[in-house]
């Protein structure tokens, strides 16, 4: 792997990001946590973004340490205000995922939320190995391309064409799931998964923002793709306020350190 720095791809996106990025289902949550003792408290989630992983992590543990190398994005996370006062569940800090403030063996759960992709993820296992309790659980997850809803595919396709070529190499590992990793612990069992969301066109169009290869051809060329695709995308959509159903597939990995 390389040791290159933190590649900021979503400072310039944290706005959209906070606002568009859809919720991951209690489902998951669920079980994340069934792997786990009911005395479990202690989460630490790297690469927690605007937070739309914490706040499930933080209704089912106490404490959840959510970090970001994005100051950015710790600027637009929903529990920001409530960390600055020292109340909640949650603190936030700017870390990187592989070098945090925690102490060793002091979390039950290390729980990452479509971000390992991002990871120098020797550094980030090793990270792993010294903060873990024995016998505690990394949880990764990822959601790829969402499905294009019924009447779709066709206006989708010419979006993702044109958007194609400013992807970054990671985000194939993204839409693999994951596959091809090396993992640092002993395999868990976990459920097959799909996220969901029922959103309006606005809301879709919002999220189709929020990409980082729509920001990258925005950058390269001077043209907003979503702009350029968005009268093709409302009409297969239909009516501006139908609500329609936006599924991704959802790959969740756990594996327990020895204990």
């Amino acid at each position: 792997m390389s040791s290159n720095p933190f590649k900021d791809h979503f400072s310039a996106l944290a706005q959209s990001y906070a606002a568009s990025r859809p919720e991951y289902p209690d489902a998951m949550f669920d079980a994340i946590a069934a792997q786990l003792p009911a005395t479990a408290v202690r989460v630490w989630e790297p690469g927690c973004g605007s937070g739309q992983a914490t706040r499930g992590l933080a209704a089912r543990f106490e404490r959840v340490h959510a970090t970001e190398p994005s100051a950015a994005q710790i600027e637009r996370h929903w529990a920001r205000e409530a960390a600055l006062r020292g109340e909640g569940r949650v603190s936030l800090a700017i870390e990187p995922a592989e070098r945090c403030s925690l102490a060793d063996a002091s979390v039950e759960l290390v729980a990452v939320a479509q971000a390992m992709h991002w990871f120098d993820r020797e550094r980030f296992y090793a990270e792993c190995e010294r903060v873990l309790v024995p016998g505690g659980v990394l949880a990764v997850w990822a959601y790829g391309d969402f499905l294009p809803p019924e009447g779709m595919v066709e206006a989708v396709e010419a979006f993702r064409a044109r958007i194609g070529p400013y992807w970054q190499t990671e985000n194939a590992e993204v839409r693999d799931g994951y596959a091809g990793y090396r993992w640092p612990f002993a395999a868990l069992p976990a459920p097959a998964l799909w996220l969901e969301a029922e959103w309006s066109l606005s809301r879709w169009l919002g999220y189709l923002h929020s990409l980082s290869a729509v920001e990258r051809c925005r950058a390269a060329t001077g043209d907003d793709p979503v702009a350029l695709h968005r009268a093709a995308l409302s009409a297969a959509w239909g009516a501006a306020e139908d609500v329609r159903t936006v599924q991704w597939p959802l790959h969740l990995h756990l594996r327990r350190k020895p204990g």
